[in-house]
């Protein structure tokens, strides 16, 4: 929950002027004593983010999966210009799950790949 920044100003001046520390203060106004530091550094809250949450085309993800389900991610990343880690992550939010063989196979290739339309 975000105090608003009205309350903030006014709890920061209040232990201003008793000259309270951050002890006194967070048992007082029931405030964790990290709210209250990082108020003092900085009264605003923090802006969200405008940003995409990857750079990876989701339709040419989605492509890719199809031509080559039994690819690696650093083969992915490789192709789409990405990192490991983001095709892992971008696949999870995708919901693409693979089946594995319950006995291994001297490929051991994936047995079935889902992808969730």
């Amino acid at each position: 929950m975000t105090y608003s920044l009205d309350f903030r100003r006014h709890i920061l001046k209040i232990k201003a002027e008793e000259q309270l520390s951050y002890d006194e203060t967070s048992l007082r106004f029931k405030i964790s004593k990290s709210s209250l530091v990082r108020w003092n550094k900085g009264l605003e809250p923090k802006k969200t983010r405008n940003k995409p949450a990857t750079k990876i085309d989701m339709d040419a993800l989605k492509a890719d999966v199809s031509i080559y389900p039994d690819s690696y991610y650093h083969e992915r990343a490789k192709r789409l210009g990405a990192s490991k880690t983001g095709i892992y992550w971008a696949l999870k939010r995708l919901g693409v799950t693979y089946k594995k063989n319950i006995v291994p196979s001297k490929s051991r290739r994936r047995k079935a790949i889902i992808v969730p339309e």
